[in-house]
């Protein structure tokens, strides 16, 4: 499903115009985004769930072959090699919906982005 000209008030509105399969791979790509970076503010932007700590975290969204995951050029980059195998762009990668997420692997860059963001709000002088 293409949200691109809906819009959503909470996480919650988003992801319930999935089906119960879908909601449950964005119900635990959520989880581990709370795990690693509890202090992320939850949001909507671009009509997509939206993690900010001292700016953009990431993004990610449903579509009706793949979750899109929208970690920064830097999260795409530093795992490059490891995100070979699935289709990526400058900022995203794509993973299908008809083979399992790899959550370890979105753990780490999750982690990743923590700490550039984490570096980038101490250089002006946020936490």
């Amino acid at each position: 499903m293409e949200t691109n000209n809906l819009s959503f008030n909470s996480v919650d509105d988003y992801m319930l115009q999935f089906s119960p399969e879908i909601q449950e791979k964005l119900q635990i790509l959520r989880e581990i985004v709370k795990e690693e970076a509890p202090e992320a503010q939850e949001t909507i932007k671009y009509a997509m769930p939206t993690f900010v700590l001292n700016g953009n975290l990431l993004h990610f969204a449903a579509f009706k072959h793949h979750i899109g995951f929208y970690p920064t050029p830097n999260g795409i980059d530093y795992f490059k090699d490891r995100l070979a195998v699935y289709k990526n762009a400058k900022g995203s990668v794509q993973f299908p919906l008809d083979e399992p997420l790899p959550y370890e692997l979105i753990r780490e860059i999750i982690q990743f982005r923590v700490n550039e963001n984490r570096k980038k709000g101490k250089k002006h002088g946020s936490q």
